[in-house]
């Protein structure tokens, strides 16, 4: 389960994404440069081999650590493509390409939204989609739906096997985990959206945009709960920060993204850990050092990601320690989006937003030793022990 939002305003295009997946399952967030005139004939993704290109763009991508592809991301000339689980009648466990790896091969291809949307659908025509999606659950398998992007331009783009249709996004648009097209909608199963509450989520994402875009806007859609008070026990698959609670709620957001696209460039922010709603949005850009990343081929250690697993575990289970988590982190973040008003933000302003994104998390985290371990029910005891995260 995952969602994806999208709004044109003022010029601009905001972008925001939740990825809910297994919660043990690391995501790292990674940058891979630019390359010209590789030699390569094929590149191996998850699951087989394609052809490759010698031109590619330099990406920023939030991705699983298991897999070739990503979840989401943003590559240099402001393009972002993010997308979504669909349980459709042609889901098939053969292996072809996932969905995320026609998010990276879109991204590294595409120069501009129109230009992403065509690489996926070529890809997928040639070599289809399937193939185990989970980091455990080798059963699990699913189709896509994306949602692509740049400054000008957005669309949606929904899948069923090698069947596809894509629609212009004149305003503001979101998908959650069913088929949502008029004419598609008919290659959806009904009852994995149905106990997914995949109409309910899109539905409470579609509120969020329909206020003034801004960084602190997107934020707040994807820490946003169908239950006022937050509390993660009182949590459910309505809810668009999801929390895992074992059989009934699978899944847990392991990363987050938001992004203003603008002429001017990509402004983006990641949070490379679990629960928004308990996470701080971190900057990342093409060029300069950045404490959200994870160097590449260094993504098994996902060393921001499984640490902050510590403090979020721990905030599920204390009261006290989530409120104390977010009265901290809120004035601080509202420092960091304030520092990235300006449409191509300069490097002393994201390194000056990283450092304060990074100064609060380490600030919450040294004060761990001081926390007892305590867990938020026997759920996550058991799956703390078996991450080794007491």
């Amino acid at each position: 389960m995952s969602d994806t939002q999208v709004v044109r305003a003022g010029g601009a295009t905001w972008f925001a994404r939740n990825s809910d997946r297994e919660p043990s399952e690391p995501q790292p967030v990674v940058r891979l440069p630019a390359v010209r005139g590789d030699a390569a004939t094929t590149v191996r993704v998850t699951w087989l081999e394609v052809p490759q290109v010698p031109d590619r763009h330099a990406v920023l991508l939030s991705k699983p650590v298991w897999c070739w592809g990503a979840e989401m991301g943003v590559n240099e000339h402001g393009v972002a493509v993010g997308h979504q689980a669909i349980f459709s009648r042609q889901a098939s466990l053969a292996p072809a390409l996932l969905g995320m790896d026609l998010v990276r091969l879109g991204l590294e291809r595409g120069g501009s939204a129109v230009e992403a949307v065509a690489v996926i659908i070529e890809l997928l025509k040639e070599h289809g989609q399937g193939g185990p999606a989970a980091f455990g659950d080798k059963r699990y398998c699913h189709d896509s739906s994306f949602l692509v992007a740049d400054a000008s331009e957005a669309f949606v783009l929904e899948t069923a096997g090698r069947e596809w249709k894509v629609a212009p996004i004149a305003s503001g648009y979101a998908i959650s985990n069913a088929l949502t097209l008029e004419g598609f909608t008919e290659h959806d199963t009904r009852v994995k959206p149905f106990l997914a509450r995949a109409t309910q989520r899109r539905a409470l994402s579609m509120q969020h945009l329909a206020q003034p875009p801004s960084l602190a806007s997107l934020a707040a859609s994807l820490r946003a709960h169908a239950h006022a008070d937050e509390d993660p026990a009182h949590g459910s698959n309505r809810d668009v920060c999801m929390h895992a609670a074992g059989l009934i709620r699978r899944h847990q957001t392991t990363g987050s993204m938001i992004a203003r696209l603008t002429a001017a460039g990509p402004t983006v922010l990641f949070t490379g850990t679990s629960a928004p709603c308990l996470s701080i949005f971190r900057p990342a850009a093409f060029t300069g050092d950045f404490s959200v990343l994870t160097p590449h081929g260094h993504e098994v250690e996902s060393l921001l990601w499984r640490r902050h697993e510590f403090l979020h575990r721990r905030a599920l289970a204390d009261p006290a320690l989530r409120m104390r988590l977010r009265a901290t982190r809120d004035p601080i973040e509202a420092r960091i989006f304030e520092s990235l008003t300006a449409d191509a933000p300069a490097p002393t302003a994201l390194a000056h937003a990283d450092r304060l994104a990074a100064a609060w998390h380490k600030v919450l985290w040294e004060s761990l030793a001081q926390q007892p371990a305590r867990h938020a029910s026997r759920y996550w005891a058991r799956l703390s022990r078996v991450d080794g995260i007491a």
